[in-house]
């Protein structure tokens, strides 16, 4: 077995014309701390705790995003309270469409496209 120790970053990646509202959607409204890359592509990165979440820049359309199932989970307190502010700052919440046991949750899409589940572990 390869001797892991963790994930430092995850990349999702946007069309061009996204990027700015989606580092906005991340920095804004998700509340995640904004760090300096060290590379000069275009993008934005981000930090939460010791994982680091990277918004690249590709070309492609924003309707591959919105096809694909693949996404970030981020893990809340209090899933109410989140979903709240989601809709606050005008977001569509979509509904677990399949429930699992031991986790309450739900998706948003980022303006790139890209889902996100929200997710609160059960007690």
């Amino acid at each position: 077995m390869i001797p892991l120790d963790g994930i430092d970053h995850v990349q999702i990646t946007v069309a061009p014309a996204d990027v700015d509202a989606t580092l906005a959607f991340y920095e804004r409204v998700v509340g995640l701390e904004r760090i300096a890359k060290s590379n000069a592509r275009p993008g934005g990165w981000f930090q939460l705790g010791k994982t680091q979440l990277h918004v690249g820049v590709e070309k492609i359309e924003k309707a591959e995003n919105l096809a694909s199932k693949r996404h970030v989970c981020f893990v809340v307190t209090d899933l109410d309270a989140a979903e709240a502010a989601f809709r606050a700052a005008g977001v569509e919440i979509i509904a677990d469409p399949e429930p699992v046991p031991q986790w309450k949750r739900f998706y948003v899409r980022d303006p790139g496209g890209n889902r996100v589940e929200v997710a609160q572990r059960e007690a």
